[in-house]
């Protein structure tokens, strides 16, 4: 008997056989299959037959909600049955299961969420994760959790890795998996490239690049644009244009009915021009397109370590989006792609997207691991292991917030982690719940995650937000953007059982909830600085003159830009300093200020690094004293001490030995390896230091000596020695060089007479180079051979020196003439 899905005229059909085989006996494989082969609608389905899943269940992992939901249906819809049958979906709150659900489609960390409640994952076989090539964070921390569970608790558990576009190098290291690669029909698509285009004009160029793809085609137009600013311009610009044309937009945040409008094929047969943004990549199949106009732009998060904030940046696609996205118009028939850059720039696009785990924010990462028992990432096999600065980060904040005490999970922690958000909006809700605000918590947490409602225009005060909400709440008015708000909210509500409130809000109370979940972003307004505000993590920021907050004392900053200097608020709230008492510490202050001369010792008290009171201290601590400067040196220490002649050949002799000798152990004594741990060797240097003059003064070259241990100091000395002596009686200095070349030694002729052989360092393994000097010091050759250079160059040399140099003796025979460091003159 042949299922429904076994008759679909679907390339991947030829491959099931040996996707079913592989399985049964590798317990990871990799699925490299082309855009429209049906993976993701007939492996599954086909899957669930499988005798080694044992009557268990089948976990989808798809990196987006749109595409969770459209391929439950899908395959719903070819079983003959209603979503939450046979197959389900799982999404951020929303569940359509039961009891007889074998497939679960799910994302946004609820796969993370299972494992987390059930490390074993005692009723599920398999799990796909499909579309993989997408990298989210949450498919990376999944699949690190699976194979951890695999290693440990489950060895039968099995885990299939989809795409169309999957790095295949990447995955075979680090996963040590078989891979099966199904060719597929895909139609062919032709590419014309419309040549490089101005970013800051993207819906001007898309709208008329679209215009000419109406024109020279037919069928439906799927158009590719980074976000839903230009889709709403590029939407309004076709509307004038293309009267009459189904225009639909398609981006993450539109409601699901939409977004099942703009993927439909239209009931009429009108022609269609759909406006995505990288949603419509992969998994959904869009009837009608044979047209793909793509701008070659997307919007991704990128998290900034420096100001703890992330940021949407427009980035250049990679060729593996390119390539999806071009596979949109060969679905279905043969068709066309219009690329908006040229030949020349499609060649210096990166082979595939950066892993959203190598930028994002780790909070909620390092928070999952954390509640498994896992102290240190490295312990997991990852395709990109998280940066442990990013990573070291995260477990700061999750210190600062409760959730991390001595690197473990507390009870705190655990809660929080219990919660479907980010750990900063967990620690709110749970705050607000101990003071008997979760309404208002979760009314702000709603906010704070989802796009802003009212815009620039309408200030920075959340407070404006919230009494919207409720007025709207209140009046049953709720729709679009604030129906999406109070949907989250009410989710939240549900999670601590406790009902609306449409009341209007105290804006202090509302200020002191966003300190709980950002603590560093509490703001004081610098004195004669108007609309500007010194944060408690440093930064300073501001928001505009004529803003109603622009005049507070001080502020709690939810939304705020990373860039670099001065900042820009987005979205605050004004902020009781009466409720920050216990926020203030008493702390003895020393730093290092180039600029202001050097050292400083106070006592302050203080909210991070907003001052309150300052009182100098005239005796502090010495140890606390030393690191201070050390820190300063390792920032700038290029500037701060004396890197001179002596210093720069003390380093590069020893690197030389470095390369010259590698099984010696000798140092890596480079500036930057220097700066870094300028701990180990300069601390005893900085005892009585207080100036930059101070720091110049240092005798840097004698301090990094003593550094080397005394067998390190004598083997400097003897296998690469700052002088050699030459015949002449003199010592010369060598110049040596970084990179392990032969050092120069630059000597006048007349003081190598006599001298055969080439002089060496290293007991003889490495001649010198030498660069031979006239008497007045100019150079007349270069050799690292000196007995050829006597037997055949040195007479055509003597004829030019003598000719220049005519009172000096130039003898004829070299060998046998005396070496002399002066002048000797030639016999009248």
């Amino acid at each position: 008997m042949k299922y429904l899905w076994q008759q679909l005229d679907l390339p991947i059909i030829e491959s099931l056989d040996e996707i079913g085989a592989k399985l049964a006996s590798d317990t990871t494989l990799l699925l490299n299959a082309p855009p429209g082969a049906g993976k993701s609608t007939v492996v599954p389905l086909e899957l669930l037959q499988a005798p080694w899943l044992n009557g268990k269940k089948i976990i989808v992992l798809e990196p987006r909600r749109l595409a969770a939901r459209s391929i439950a249906a899908r395959l719903s819809e070819l079983l003959g049955e209603e979503v939450g049958g046979t197959v389900g979906y799982r999404i951020r709150f929303e569940t359509r299961v039961s009891d007889r659900t074998k497939i679960e489609v799910v994302t946004e960390g609820i796969l993370t969420r299972m494992l987390q409640s059930d490390q074993a994952l005692e009723d599920v076989g398999l799990v796909i994760f499909d579309e993989f090539h997408e990298r989210s964070i949450h498919a990376d921390v999944a699949l690190a959790l699976c194979r951890e569970s695999q290693h440990v608790l489950r060895p039968d558990l099995r885990i299939l890795i989809m795409s169309a576009t999957l790095n295949l190098q990447q995955l075979t290291l680090a996963l040590k998996a078989p891979v099966i690669e199904s060719l597929g029909r895909q139609y062919p698509v032709k590419i014309r490239y419309e040549g490089d285009t101005d970013e800051r004009m993207l819906p001007e160029l898309a709208a008329s690049v679209i215009r000419k793809a109406f024109k020279e085609n037919e069928g439906d137009i799927l158009v590719f644009l980074p976000g839903e600013g230009e889709i709403k311009k590029c939407e309004e610009l076709l509307r004038s244009a293309l009267r009459g044309t189904l225009i639909f937009p398609l981006f993450g945040q539109l409601p699901f009915n939409k977004q099942r409008a703009a993927i439909l094929p239209d009931k009429e047969g009108r022609r269609k021009i759909i406006l995505a943004t990288s949603i419509a990549e992969t998994s959904l199949t869009i009837e009608g397109v044979k047209v793909v106009v793509d701008t070659g732009f997307g919007r991704t998060q990128k998290w900034d370590p420096k100001s703890g904030l992330s940021r949407l940046e427009t980035i250049r696609i990679s060729k593996d989006s390119a390539d999806q996205r071009a596979g949109r118009a060969g679905r279905l028939g043969p068709g066309v792609c219009y690329r908006m850059w040229s030949k020349a720039t499609e060649s210096h696009l990166q082979a595939h997207r950066t892993p959203e785990i190598a930028e994002a924010d780790l909070g909620s990462l390092a928070l999952d691991l954390a509640n498994w028992g896992i102290m240190n990432a490295s312990q997991l096999t990852w395709v990109t292991e998280p940066p442990k600065g990013a990573m070291l980060s995260a477990k700061e904040t999750l210190m600062q917030l409760g959730a991390l005490s001595n690197g473990r999970i507390t009870l705190h922690g655990k809660r929080m982690h219990q919660l479907p958000c980010h750990p900063r909006i967990a620690h709110m809700l749970l705050k607000a719940e101990e003071e008997d605000m979760v309404a208002l918590g979760a009314d702000v947490a709603a906010l704070i995650e989802e796009r802003d409602p009212l815009g620039k225009e309408a200030g920075v005060d959340i407070n404006e937000r919230l009494e919207a909400l409720r007025r709207f709440r209140k009046e049953d008015r709720l729709a679009g953007k604030w129906e999406r708000i109070e949907k989250v909210a009410a989710s939240y509500r549900k999670l601590f059982d406790a009902s609306a409130e449409n009341e209007p809000v105290d804006p202090f109370v509302t200020g002191l909830l966003l300190t709980y979940a950002y603590p560093e972003r509490i703001a004081s307004a610098r004195p004669g600085n108007n609309a500007q505000f010194q944060l408690a993590n440093g930064r300073i920021a501001m928001i505009g003159h004529r803003d109603d907050l622009a005049h507070e004392a001080w502020l709690a900053v939810a939304h705020m830009d990373a860039r670099d200097g001065l900042g820009k608020i987005f979205l605050a709230s004004p902020l009781n300093p009466r409720d920050l008492a216990e926020r203030i510490e008493q702390r003895e202050v020393i730093k290092w200020n180039t600029d202001d001369g050097g050292l400083t010792a106070t006592m302050d008290l203080r909210i991070g690094n907003i001052v309150l009171k300052s009182t100098p201290l005239p005796d502090p601590n010495p140890e606390r004293k030393a690191q201070a400067i050390c820190d300063a040196v390792r920032k700038e220490g290029e500037r701060l001490l004396d890197w001179n002649e002596e210093v720069e050949q003390w380093q590069n002799r020893v690197l030389s030995l470095k390369i010259w000798r590698p099984a010696d152990g000798w140092p890596d004594v480079s500036k930057e390896t220097l700066l870094a741990t300028v701990d180990e060797w300069l601390m005893p240097y900085v005892t009585h230091v207080k100036s930059p003059q101070d720091l110049k003064r240092i005798n840097l070259a004698q301090a990094l000596e003593y550094h080397l241990s005394f067998d390190q100091q004598a083997d400097l000395k003897r296998l690469a020695p700052v002088q050699l002596h030459v015949p002449s009686d003199s010592n010369v200095k060598l110049l040596y060089r970084p990179d392990g070349e032969a050092p120069v030694l630059a000597v006048r002729l007349q003081e190598l007479f006599g001298l055969a052989e080439t002089p060496t360092v290293n007991e003889g393994k490495n001649p010198v180079l030498i660069h031979l000097l006239s008497p007045g010091y100019k150079p007349v050759q270069v050799t690292a051979d000196l007995k050829s250079f006597w037997n055949n160059t040195y007479f055509e040399v003597r004829k030019e020196l003598k000719r220049r140099y005519p009172k000096h003796s130039w003898p004829d025979d070299p060998w046998s003439a005396q070496a002399v460091s002066g002048v000797k003159r030639r016999s009248v």
